[in-house]
């Protein structure tokens, strides 16, 4: 690689890790925000929430990058025919296939990098953020093992505790059940404790009462119990099986999946099989709109007006591509024989990326060829 290969591509990745950061500043924060409301409330310490932040950062990530490559590409050559540095270059000889050389690389990196978050980090980050969400479902001593407070942890639930012993045991237990309608159950207890099992959480109270109130009759049964299991996994959101999500899954299993395998994980094959070929795609994808960008900057001629017209002309070429994959992926995940079409918003971008090339290097040898001898240029 050159010396004004390295200068390009230089300038292109410093602006590029400028506003990838402010852009993840920005959508992080905004995720932050709904995951703070939703932790700090039931309880849980600023580590866990730290931690779940941290979970969401590839997928973010995945959605910013290309953006950022793109933003960083108009930016950078804007401010090269600004500059006139352009014009320089192209009088030293360089053509524009070979300004448009450090772009191509660039996006390669990006390819590389965007392919290594979907393929790798975002499913295991993702993986990692459903476990502890599980597990902070069923951790009760944020928004439910509180001594002394009268603790609502989800609608229909009040719960009272008067102590909790250094082994975990709950000491003069209250806890008033109104999940149906039109009953009451309150259930007092001297002790209980709090049980994991392969389908739950469950709460087992000894010595205690479970009082019965028919809210239509008035009526009240009464009934005394030395031990009593009570389900909680249920109320409180956590439940045995644990739901999957595709963006959880291997891009090996997804590619793989059959209908069986589908069945199993409650999800669609037509959906398995599109995302795990849509993975490799937007890998692919990235790589071209930077070039789309800089071959649309070097489209037109030298302007004191700038470059306006071509910086809103690579704006218009990308969003149908953005809408070109919205509908591939809106027909591929009703239909397995049409996983292909995820393949086709990276197609598109390639020969647009092409064409466009193809023009600014004809537009280049006709500047740099210039009027016939003895004629003036208009």
């Amino acid at each position: 690689m050159g010396r004004y290969d390295r200068y390009i591509l230089t300038q292109l990745i410093v602006l590029f890790a400028f506003f990838s950061f402010v852009l993840i500043s920005v959508y992080w924060i905004n995720e932050a925000v709904d995951l703070f409301d939703s932790l700090i409330a039931d309880g849980q310490t600023l580590s866990v929430f730290l931690e779940f932040t941290a979970l969401t950062l590839p997928q973010i990530m995945i959605m910013v990058l290309p953006v950022a490559g793109f933003v960083a590409t108009l930016y950078i050559f804007n401010k090269m025919i600004a500059e006139s540095e352009m014009v320089v270059l192209q009088t030293a000889g360089l053509s524009a296939l070979r300004l448009l050389r450090p772009v191509l690389v660039f996006g390669l990196i990006l390819g590389l990098l965007v392919a290594v978050l979907g393929n790798v980090l975002a499913p295991a980050a993702r993986s990692q953020f459903i476990d502890r969400s599980q597990e902070v479902r069923e951790d009760l001593s944020g928004r439910f093992l509180r001594e002394g407070q009268f603790i609502t942890p989800t609608v229909g639930l009040t719960v009272y505790l008067r102590d909790i012993t250094e082994f975990g045991e709950f000491r003069d237990l209250f806890l008033q059940d109104r999940s149906e309608q039109g009953t009451e159950v309150t259930y007092t207890a001297a002790r209980a404790l709090l049980l994991r099992s392969p389908t739950g959480l469950r709460l087992v109270m000894l010595n205690g009462m479970a009082q019965t109130l028919d809210v239509t009759t008035q009526r009240l049964t009464t009934i005394r119990f030395e031990e009593f299991t009570y389900d909680l996994s249920a109320l409180m959101g956590g439940g045995g099986l644990r739901s999957h999500d595709l963006r959880e899954l291997s891009t090996r299993v997804l590619l793989g999946a059959d209908a069986e395998t589908a069945q199993g994980l409650g999800l669609s094959e037509a959906q398995m099989r599109f995302s795990g070929h849509e993975r490799i795609a937007r890998a692919l994808f990235v790589i071209f709109p930077p070039l789309i960008a800089a071959a649309c900057l070097m489209l037109g001629r030298f302007s004191r007006f700038g470059v306006w017209p071509q910086m809103l002309l690579a704006v218009a070429l990308v969003i149908p591509l953005q809408m070109a994959g919205n509908a591939a992926e809106a027909a591929g995940i009703r239909n397995t024989d049409l996983r292909w079409m995820a393949y086709a918003q990276p197609a598109l971008a390639a020969a647009l990326a092409a064409l466009l090339s193809a023009a600014a290097m004809t537009g280049s040898r006709r500047r740099r060829s210039g009027p016939p001898q003895g004629a003036v240029a208009p």
